[in-house]
């Protein structure tokens, strides 16, 4: 009888699933997830024809296939298959969340806890409800930490996860103003993000909380949690000592200091950085092999990179963009950057109402930090910008062809915008 309970030992016997038939693994469980442009039910038998163990379909046309398992929902069908392994695992589970942040502290987390620990952690951006269940489906019996990034841009999304994933403890990286349209303005931000604080308290987990930030402060005064930062309340104390243009700190924990030299740029990292080392602390691994994991971090995926091309040194910021990373990027660029400065911004999406006031903001503050060389992006920055101080495209390739001929050249160029730009 094809029943939950027989799918998962199907599932155990291959230990691998798919949800592209495309790039089929043998063996594979194939779920058939529908989505705005796809169907993935149309190559149920495509997937089984290439080598696919089982497939799971929501068409009853299928019923009578016996390779095929029909359910209500495939998507539902996968999550319930991810909770019944997380269940069944014995992997204490690290959650994170956060407006900013949150892939760079997932990656420095997991590479801390990997000089101690077999290590599971999200790999790309697979922090939605697809993602996190394909993740938590990678448990093994010897994973002994899975450090699992949840995403959202919806009240009730983390809430979810978290049911998902069912962490026994976490992190809010911080809240800022990203993806306003969806959560419904920054009181919807608030709620949203402190979804995990919400399941940790209820399930008696553990949250680190960087306490220099005030409003995490307050959420999470009540709860019982592992505090880091410039604060010398913090049970693991941080200062940064060097920002030229690597950051450079100085970590204590129960009266022993590190120093630790990275190869990460921009302070607004100094808060992803201590919270590596907190929650390293938190797991006890060595301080000196904490400090080893995050020195030999590379930032990659166009977060935070320091570029030297043939005619410029490039600052790539451009993974994502939103109000709170974008003046973040600006006032860090404005402290190291030398007399050859230029930004090439391009529009912040997902922003709703807020946002021809939200791009005007950050065109105040670029004016206030007195950038002279500037170049601005999309239709939403054309909303807020009338003058000819500076060079305005509505798209990229606008901007290619203008530069194509004539490149700029001896420049520090910031490069920060949403992925859609």
């Amino acid at each position: 009888m094809k029943t939950p309970e027989s799918l998962y030992s199907l599932f155990l016997k291959h230990r691998k699933v798919s949800t592209d038939s495309r790039n089929l693994e043998k063996d594979a469980i194939f779920f058939a997830l529908r989505g705005d442009n796809f169907d993935g039910n149309q190559f149920v038998l495509q997937a089984i024809e290439n080598g696919a163990a089982a497939a799971v379909s929501d068409r009853t046309e299928f019923s009578e296939h016996p390779q095929v398992w029909v359910v209500d929902d495939t998507l539902r069908a996968l999550q319930q298959l991810a909770m019944m392994h997380r269940k069944a695992m014995p992997s204490k589970v690290i959650g994170i969340t956060g407006s900013n942040g949150k892939t760079t502290t997932k990656e420095l987390i997991a590479a801390v806890l990997s000089k101690k620990y077999e290590v599971l952690y999200t790999r790309g951006n697979l922090n939605n409800h697809i993602g996190v269940p394909l993740t938590l489906l990678q448990l093994k019996p010897d994973t002994e930490l899975a450090v699992i990034e949840m995403g959202a841009n919806h009240q009730g999304e983390i809430a979810a996860l978290s049911r998902l994933a069912m962490p026994d403890c976490g992190l809010i990286t911080n809240i800022g103003k990203a993806h306003l349209e969806g959560f419904g303005g920054f009181t919807g931000v608030i709620n949203a993000k402190s979804e995990l604080y919400a399941y940790l308290d209820d399930h008696g987990g553990k949250v680190f909380v960087n306490i220099d930030n005030e409003l995490l402060d307050r959420l999470s005064v009540n709860l019982d949690r592992f505090s880091y930062g410039q604060n010398n309340k913090a049970e693991v104390y941080g200062e940064l000592v060097a920002d030229d243009p690597f950051l450079s700190l100085v970590c204590e924990y129960k009266s022993q200091q590190t120093m630790i030299h990275t190869q990460i740029t921009g302070q607004y990292n100094f808060e992803n950085i201590m919270a590596a080392v907190a929650v390293g602390n938190y797991f006890e691994v060595d301080t000196h092999a904490i400090a080893e994991a995050i020195e030999n971090y590379l930032p990659a995926n166009h977060r935070s990179q320091i570029i030297e091309t043939e005619r410029n040194q490039l600052l790539m910021d451009a993974y994502n963009a939103n109000p709170t990373s974008m003046e973040a990027a600006l006032i860090n660029f404005s402290k190291r950057c030398g007399q050859r400065a230029m930004l090439i911004l391009g529009d912040m999406l997902e922003l709703g109402e807020a946002s021809e006031a939200e791009h005007a903001n950050i065109l105040k503050l670029v004016i206030d930090l007195d950038f002279r060389n500037v170049v601005l992006v999309g239709p939403e920055f054309a909303k807020v910008y009338a003058g000819d101080d500076w060079i305005h495209v509505n798209k990229v390739e606008d901007l290619i062809s203008r530069y194509k001929d004539e490149a700029p050249t001896g420049y520090e160029i910031l490069i920060k915008g949403s992925r859609g730009i």
